[in-house]
């Protein structure tokens, strides 16, 4: 009975406020507060509805195959010597004198080292000695050859007689070549204790000393490399010779080593003046590496190019056919792979899973995923969603500081 009574009092206090507030307004201390409360409730009631998403601007290019690309090669080589001559003496003695500088470079034809002539100038003499004796020997058993041959005509002599100065003749004709043959040996192992240069070149920085006991084709004077021309000694993949094969066939006409010129560049980044080609390539696979070794050939007039120096070679003439090449900044990572974004029908995005080829200075070449007049988002790829409306716009260049709309490529699709 109390609550009832309780709960009557408080409702008709309710309806007097109510009854006061509707004839006289609030009280003073509370009629800003109420005011404010009023006005947020209006401004909530009268916000405008979120406008629709704009649709992104893209810039597009539209996938051309251009007939023939060029594809210049790049590999990591060494130099060498064309040819590296070992220089020893022909004959023993002691190396009287050295007639150039270690280290120095040398024309073919040059005198290199001195051994010491005197035993060899000897031998000379006593081979000329021996021949002017067989000489003489022979002088007399001609001599006696033909007088016993007229005594045996007229029968003064016998049959036997003349075979005995016959064959004393022969042989003293043959003691005369002996001696002949044993100057020509004694006059060459004389002019090999003056040794020269095979071929030109740079000679090696070390020698024996003057007053050395050399012998013969034992001792190594020095070395000699020759220069000109130069090799550079460079190696590829298997996988790279079977891919330039793939590439030679789809070609109406294959390409020769004939056909390819090879660049050379330096660490510094500048280019060799002279061209060079193709030389050689193995036949098998190095077991080690797993590569194929190949070499090159250079001019090198001025000796410019040094043995084991590093280089880079460039190999030019090999071109890509109906090749579809398309910019850095359009092609996307995604779990799969990569990937380009491609304007459909009604310009809806689509995602294009692509295999990638052999990258260019003109951008990246796709061999599978396009085809000829294929739209390729290549700018705004950021605010692209798979199968959402884009607004393409055709690529072009900017002018310099202008930014693309939407910067990178964006990573998988959502």
């Amino acid at each position: 009975m109390i609550r009832r009574l309780v709960a009557i009092a408080v409702l008709g206090g309710v309806l007097a406020s109510a009854v006061y507030v509707f004839r006289f307004g609030w009280p003073e201390p509370l009629r800003p507060i109420m005011e404010r409360l009023s006005l947020t409730t209006a401004q909530k009631k009268a916000a405008p509805t979120q406008p629709p998403p704009m649709i992104p601007e893209v810039e597009v290019i539209t996938v051309e195959p251009k007939k023939e690309v060029p594809f210049p090669i790049v590999y990591a080589g060494r130099i060498a010597g064309f040819r590296e001559v070992e220089v020893r003496a022909q004959v023993g003695g002691i190396l009287l004198k050295r007639e150039f500088d270690e280290g120095a470079r040398v024309k073919k034809g040059q005198v290199l080292f001195r051994i010491d002539p005197a035993p060899f100038q000897a031998a000379l003499d006593r081979a000329e000695a021996q021949l002017e004796q067989d000489r003489a020997t022979l002088r007399e058993a001609e001599e006696n050859y033909t007088r016993i041959r007229q005594l045996q005509q007229r029968d003064f002599a016998s049959r036997r007689q003349l075979d005995e100065a016959t064959r004393v003749r022969d042989q003293a004709k043959a003691a005369v070549r002996a001696a002949e043959a044993e100057i020509r040996t004694a006059k060459l192992n004389l002019g090999y204790t003056v040794i020269e240069a095979p071929v030109a070149g740079v000679t090696a920085l070390t020698s024996p000393p003057e007053g050395s006991l050399v012998q013969a084709q034992q001792t190594l004077l020095t070395s000699i490399t020759q220069l000109d021309p130069a090799y550079v000694n460079f190696s590829f993949t298997n996988e790279e010779a079977q891919e330039f094969r793939r590439l030679n066939e789809q070609r109406e006409k294959p390409l020769t080593e004939k056909d390819l010129t090879v660049e050379l560049h330096f660490g510094d980044g500048t280019v060799y003046p002279h061209e060079g080609r193709i030389d050689t390539a193995a036949q098998r696979v190095d077991a080690r590496t797993g590569t194929i070794q190949a070499r090159a050939i250079f001019p090198n007039p001025d000796g410019t190019l040094l043995p084991g120096l590093f280089v880079r070679i460039v190999i030019r003439g090999v071109t890509l056919p109906n090749a579809i090449i398309i910019p850095e900044a359009a092609i996307s990572q995604g779990p799969q792979g990569p990937f380009v974004f491609v304007v459909a029908d009604e310009n809806k995005a689509e995602v294009r899973p692509i295999r990638l080829g052999p990258q260019l200075s003109q951008g990246r070449v796709v061999e599978e995923g396009l085809k000829a007049d294929d739209r390729v988002i290549t700018s705004g790829i950021l605010r692209v969603r798979p199968g959402g409306t884009v607004k393409p716009v055709p690529a072009g260049p900017r002018p310099q500081g202008q930014t693309p709309p939407a910067g990178a490529p964006a990573g998988g699709p959502p």
